[in-house]
């Protein structure tokens, strides 16, 4: 919505301290029972700094004394505030000394920052050092580095370096590519941006430069649908009185122009190259700063100074539009702007599984240590009772043998450290991203209409997907389509708009209106009522034309042609709309000028004399237009909310039981209402109301409330004609998704800025809300609330520490309840209004430590009532199944998230479109981003985005579940065999007198996590489905899995903890058993150690690759192919490894010369490799084979029965879930809810002496992915040729 301009510099700083101090005195809190929260009005502005709120006087003064306050204030605030400082074509000002700031030691740069943008991290120079650096800031690649040092001490080491090394080596290498290729990225982004061109003047001409050249002080000119470079003062433009229109979608999401204009004196002065290249204008104002609508500074020039503020301030990312030309004084450059400096910063997310995950690593360390101490003390045991009295032990040492067991602690550190997965980090990072370019490949999620793909903008979040509680939904252009269509009408008490032809019959057969009789039709309304269009072309009731006529002139709509087209730019999209229905109707609106409106009323064309516009606002609920008819007759047009109109109507008016009940109606069709009234003028009534209404506007003192007074005394005895009924449409399957994720025991709160009738109808329209539901509203929580914290102070005292908390619920069990509650209630109610404290207590210290001590009591106590009565608000709330608050602020929508996060310790995930959301959608663990009508900033903010919301249920139930499930089995599986394979050392110990004495082959436990057992655990990670994804939306009860953490927590853990001890228990004691007194066929012996390391190792690779078969769910030919492949990779490569060419070669690397076709050869070695894996499997087979038995879980059942299921999900017809309730609700009014253009049309400021046409805005992207068949076979194929 455009903010009116007004007339006059006086009046307007006049009016914008009346409302501030109005503002502020609204802000105060008082906690008083009287002090009710207006419902209609959204709380404080988000900018609104407490130390602002300080500076408040009190509401009563003398009116001299506030005088002369106000102007103190203002200096010593200007002292304070205004330190910036730009001088106009004078680059060498802004590199004086005193603008230097020091950076590090004696390097000092300029406080004012130039116009290149630098997100990447790393240049050519410093990626290696700091890349390294950040990667060594992870606990288990320092851990490993370490290890690595320590393997290089002969003395503690019994193991090779390598088999540290190249495994690190592998993890590094891997997430450096990750993190070069995201940097390149940045790169391109960086330079393309920065190499946007823009004429700057230099040496008094204007010049093509680049973005990043461009210098604070630099005065720029800008073309139409120029992006703006920097945050710049308007000077001047082509427009009249300098006027320039922007497109703002990229700061506040909202898509309407919005106009600027400069100075009246650079208005007048600088339009030519000469002028603008001499200008030496010098501006103090505020330091950069992230309040997009706030600016203060002064413009010196010509010996005079000029007040600045937001209204001549064009902001970087904004887009010049219906401007030709504009010039420009850069004031902020580069990270300096608004824009960036509302970047804010990115909160890194991490799941629920990392920090799992991160505590079961650190018990691993535990666990690590006290094996490796015990180990060690058995050492130093051994050595004291067996080694020195052992003549063919002694190594020429004569170290003691505590020194020994010290020495030999970390050895068995070094040789045990396959208990901490090296490569688990990278493995789930090569996991999440796989699934990241699932969801991005995925055509179900894919929005044909505006070509855009699901997009998962990180990789990390993936399996949190799956373990929501909580869905934080943004309303206007979330769940509906922010595309707004004149649906149905109500004229003279009759309803318009049902299938009906012209002789008023109703039909079943649906045919479309025809309206190619009306040459400016634009054919883009559906509508199937023919009865109102034989009405119109009729003339049988005056009314209905009166009501269409209505429609194009009251409004404050401006009007455009392009190609001969007539285009609207309205302040809102419902009062497009409405103007668009009438221009359909017959009644088109072409033209304006300051004082005149033209209409074509069926082809004929009559302009009337605009007497006065009364603009609406969010008080009046109403706009009005007073005209004069080209027969001489004023009328008085009105249209706003039925509550207000209705207060303001002729006691005789006949049909307003008829139209209240065609608003119930259309309350019930949850469509968005608009009363149409007028009233006729004579003349005398006409000149003295004028004369109040101009001595109103030019009130220096409380404008606002003088006009609404005036307002007050036309806008009555009002004669109803109708009402229209327009529909916010809904996204299509949001009834549906809403239902599944519900049956999925998630809940849904809606958080929106839009008034609440509007709000609730819409929760009825998407089914959140039901006839049977309960609502509750602002009052009553605050009701159920205070007598709760009464309790709860009663039940405090003594006693209270002994009797443990019982939780006592707000409701009766069983009751469908919800909660309505509006953003001033919020704040009522969470004790967040902020409250004016006075300057004397400021600077009141306490004097005594009892004073400090009571100080610091009180405090403490208002802190704990205000979390008290935070905590038993989410309790209430979380005790409803829906919950929608509307007239929130963005930072309401964040501390809205943040206090279930906090209280309720649950998963969250908050959706939105707009760039009011983006704080939401950072607060939240996963924020998702929906590419639609208010820019791409919360796209740009988000974790994932795609096109509507319907296709969040696929991201949760399918995508979301899949993950979760497929990192818990990967974890599980992961964990266990790696305990199974380092185990097998500590059962060796007791028969190598505890000497760190590794049981396998070097180059084995190298290759163990990278070759041999990797790419099955992979694909089960990537690839695993427990049931399809039509049985996971068919069935969605089988989410709650993820909620409850089923699948993986600390008892999994030490289940695949004992399961691998066991595992390893077996692996060492039946070959060892075997080997001990046997004969080999040949009469040999081979009970050799070598012998023994590859028995164990083959029974190891055997065992854990068919135990990956029996986790596996989902079965495919590459899940086969990676099991038995990595199976005879491993023999392949042990056969090669223990030949006696590759010995000769690296005789110290490769030892264990012959030893694998020596010892495979004999029979007796096969059967007991075959009998230790029957004896690790076998059990598992059973235990699974009865849990699926007798204890199933939901996904058994349904993978049980999944043939009948789908035969059944064939055969079954759609159901169409979507209803129309029988709500006697009032509908919200189909308005925008800041001002018009009144001001501007009325001003005259808008009006061209030959209007150039209004380019269309652009809003098209191009897909970032153009998905074909081969994606998932090239991911396939990665993985088999990079392991």
């Amino acid at each position: 919505m455009v903010p009116p301009v007004q007339p006059c510099l006086n009046f307007q700083s006049s009016f914008k301290f009346a409302s501030r101090m109005n503002t502020e005195r609204d802000s105060e809190t008082t906690f008083d029972e009287d002090s009710q929260p207006n419902d209609e009005v959204v709380p404080y502005s988000d900018d609104e700094t407490e130390d602002e709120l300080e500076d408040q006087g009190p509401p009563l003064e003398p009116e001299q004394n506030r005088i002369n306050r106000e102007a103190e204030n203002k200096r010593e605030t200007f002292r304070k505030d205004c330190t910036w400082q730009v001088k106009a074509n004078d680059r060498k000002f802004h590199e004086q000394p005193h603008f230097m700031n020091t950076k590090f030691f004696c390097i000092k740069e300029s406080k004012y920052a130039n116009n290149a943008i630098k997100t990447y991290k790393y240049n050519g120079f410093s990626f290696l050092p700091l890349n390294l650096f950040e990667q060594f800031k992870r606990a288990a690649n320092f851990y490993f580095l370490i290890l690595l040092i320590l393997q290089a001490i002969p003395e503690i080491s019994t193991l090779a370096w390598y088999t540290t090394f190249f495994p690190l080596l592998l993890v590094l290498g891997i997430t450096a590519i990750k993190d070069i290729v995201d940097d390149v990225a940045r790169h391109k982004m960086d330079k393309e941006i920065n190499n946007r061109t823009c004429e700057v003047i230099k040496d008094g001409r204007f010049k093509i430069i680049k973005w990043k050249d461009i210098q604070v002080g630099d005065v720029i000119r800008l073309k139409k649908n120029d992006f703006i470079p920097a945050d710049i003062l308007l000077l001047s433009s082509s427009e009249p009185n300098s006027l320039c229109y922007v497109e703002t979608a990229e700061l506040d999401g909202e898509t309407n122009l919005k106009f600027k204009m400069a100075l009246e004196i650079t208005d007048q002065y600088l339009q030519t190259e000469d002028n603008l290249a001499t200008f030496d204008g010098f501006i103090e104002c505020e330091e950069p700063n992230n309040r997009l609508d706030k600016f203060t500074g002064t413009l010196f020039w010509r010996k005079r100074s000029f007040p600045l503020d937001a209204d001549k301030i064009l902001l970087r990312g904004c887009v010049i539009r219906n401007t030709d030309v504009c010039h420009g004084l850069v004031i902020f450059a580069g990270a300096d702007t608004k824009i960036m400096r509302n970047s804010g910063k990115t909160r890194f997310k991490r799941t629920k599984i990392d920090y799992l995950m991160n505590y079961m690593v650190y018990t691993i360390f535990i666990v690590l240590i006290l094996v490796s101490a015990g180990l060690a003390i058995g050492h130093a045991y051994w050595e004291a009772q067996v080694g020195d009295y052992s003549w063919y032990l002694y190594d020429g040492e004569n170290a003691t043998p505590s020194y020994r067991g010290f020495l030999n602690f970390w050895g068995y550190i070094i040789v045990l450290n396959t208990m901490v997965p090296i490569s688990l980090y990278v493995s789930v990072e090569i996991i999440r991203l796989g699934q990241s370019h699932f969801i991005n490949w995925d055509l179900q999620m894919y929005y044909a209409e505006k070509d855009t793909p699901a997009k998962a903008r990180t990789t990390t979040l993936n399996e949190q997907l799956g373990q929501i509680h909580y869905i934080f939904s943004d309303k206007t252009g979330t769940l509906t389509q922010n595309i707004m269509t004149f649906k149905k009408c109500c004229i003279n008490g009759q309803i318009y708009g049902d299938h009906r032809d012209a002789s008023q019959h109703s039909h079943s057969k649906i045919e479309l209106v025809d309206f190619s009789w009306n040459t400016f039709a634009d054919g883009k309304l559906a509508f199937y009522d023919h009865y109102l269009i034989e009405q119109i072309q009729s003339g049988k009731e005056p009314e209905v034309r009166q009501f269409f006529f209505l429609l194009s002139i009251c409004h404050t709509v401006m009007v455009d042609r392009i190609d001969g087209q007539l285009n609207y730019q309205a302040a809102s999209p419902d009062e497009g709309a409405l103007v668009n229905a009438a221009r359909n109707f017959g009644f088109a609106f072409l033209a304006r000028t300051q004082n005149t409106i033209t209409v074509s009323e069926l082809g004929t064309e009559r302009t009337y004399n605009v007497l006065a516009i009364l603009d609406f606002n969010s008080d009046r609920k109403r706009m009005s237009i007073i005209v004069r008819t080209p027969e001489g007759s004023i009328r008085l047009y009105c249209k706003g909310a039925d509550t207000v109109i209705y207060e303001r109507l002729h006691p005789m008016n006949p049909t307003k039981q008829e139209t209240q009940d065609a608003l119930d109606v259309f309350a019930s069709e949850t469509l968005r209402t608009l009363c149409l009234c007028y009233r006729e003028i004579e003349e005398k009534e006409f000149a003295e109301w004028n004369k109040m209404f101009m001595a109103a506007s030019v009130a220096s003192t409380n404008r606002d409330e003088a006009l609404d007074k005036v307002y007050e005394e036309i806008e009555k005895d009002l004669i109803l004609l109708g009402a229209t009924a327009i529909e916010d449409k809904l996204q299509d399957g949001v009834p549906e998704t809403i239902s599944k994720l519900a049956k999925a025991d998630i809940k849904i709160w809606v958080l929106t800025g839009d008034k609440k009738e509007t709000a609730e109808n819409i929760g009825f329209a998407c089914e959140l809300l039901t006839e049977d539901t309960t609502i509750c509203y602002g009052e009553d929580i605050n009701s159920l609330l205070h007598t709760r914290m009464e309790n709860q102070r009663n039940r405090g005292g003594v006693s209270s520490k002994f009797v443990p908390p019982v939780y006592e619920p707000f409701f009766p069990p069983g009751e469908n309840r919800a909660l309505i509650i509006t953003g001033s209630w919020l704040n009522e109610i969470l004790l967040e209004k902020k409250t004016k404290r006075s300057k004397i207590l400021k600077l009141k210290f306490p004097r005594t430590e009892e004073e400090r001590r009571m100080r610091t009591q009180s405090k403490r106590r208002l802190e704990e009532k205000k979390e008290q009565r935070q905590k038993n608000f989410v309790d209430l709330a979380c005790e409803c199944s829906a919950v929608i608050c509307c007239r929130v602020t963005p930072k309401q929508k964040a501390m809205v998230v943040d206090l279930v996060k906090r209280y309720k310790k649950a998963i969250t995930l908050a959706i939105g479109d707009g760039a009011n959301d983006v704080n939401m959608i950072k607060t939240a663990h996963i924020g998702v981003g929906i590419s639609g009508q208010e820019g791409m900033q919360a796209v740009m903010s988000s974790d994932y985005s795609f096109a509507q919301f319907r296709y969040l249920q696929r991201l949760l139930l399918v995508h979301g579940r899949w993950s979760y499930i497929r990192m818990c089995k990967f974890l599980r599986y992961f964990f266990y065999k790696n305990f199974a394979f380092t185990l097998v050392h500590f059962w060796y110990s007791f028969f190598n007198g505890y000497s760190a004495q590794t049981a396998y082959e070097d180059w084995f436990i190298t290759l163990y996590n990278v070759l041999y057992s990797s790419l099955p655990v992979l694909l089960m990670g990537l690839l695993d489905q427990d049931v399809s994804d039509k049985l996971s939306l068919q069935f969605p009860g089988l989410y709650v899995v993820g909620q409850r953490d089923t699948l993986f927590n600390y008892r999994k853990f030490f289940v695949s903890l004992l399961h691998g001890v066991l595992t390893s228990l077996v692996l060492f004691f039946i070959p060892l058993g075997a080997y001990l007194q046997t004969v080999g066929q040949d009469g040999e012996a081979p009970s050799d150690y070598q012998s023994f390391a590859v028995t164990v190792a083959s029974a190891l690779v055997i065992t854990v690759n068919f135990q990956i078969g029996l986790d596996t769910s989902y079965w495919t030919f590459v899940n086969a192919f990676s099991i038995f492949g990595s199976i005879a990779l491993y023999f392949g490569i042990m056969f090669d490894f223990h030949s006696a060419g590759i010995h000769v070669l690296f005789p110290s690397a490769f030892q264990f010369t012959g030893t694998a076709s020596n010892a495979l050869r004999q029979p007796y070695i096969w059967l007991t490799i075959i009998l230790t894996v029957a004896v690790c499997l076998l059990p598992v087979v059973a235990i699974r084979f009865l849990s699926m038995t007798i204890w199933p879980s939901e996904s058994d059942k349904i993978q049980k029965h999944r043939k009948r299921l789908k035969a059944e999900e064939q055969w079954k017809r759609p159901q169409n879930v979507f209803r129309r309730g029988t709500s006697t609700r009032r509908s919200a009014y189909a308005f925008s809810h800041q001002r018009g253009y009144a001001d501007l049309i009325s001003s005259g400021r808008s009006i061209r002496r030959k209007r150039s046409p209004l380019d269309a805005i652009i809003a098209e992207g191009t897909a970032e992915y153009r998905r074909t068949g081969e994606g998932r076979a090239v991911w396939v194929v990665f993985f088999f040729f990079f392991f």
